[in-house]
């Protein structure tokens, strides 16, 4: 799922909480490959991936391990939560992990 923000009126911050909206955005190839090189690099399965578009490419600013999910939801119509679940209780496999992280 995508979603594009956009800040308030005056606010360069584009963070829901504090009045910005979202829509849905169809990612380029090299948006969607980036967010996943971005995934990867951190060691993480599951993320939020921040980007930037740019007169040079997708720019990655953030990857958050805990992202919220409450507006991409909201501005995708998609359950994300549910789509997670439903993807790990097809792929999960002791042991298996390959995250970085001891466990």
């Amino acid at each position: 799922a995508a979603m594009k923000r956009q800040g308030a009126e005056g606010e360069f911050r584009s963070n829901l909480h504090r009045g910005g909206s979202a829509t849905v955005v169809k990612l380029s190839k090299e948006e969607r490959e980036t967010a996943i090189l971005a995934a990867k690099a951190m060691g993480l399965n599951m993320c939020g991936v921040d980007l930037l578009r740019s007169q040079h490419g997708p720019m990655v600013m953030e990857v958050n391990s805990s992202p919220g999910l409450e507006g991409i939801e909201t501005a995708t119509g998609k359950n994300v939560a549910g789509m997670v679940f439903e993807f790990l209780e097809k792929n999960a496999k002791p042991n298996s992990t390959k995250t970085r992280g001891k466990g």
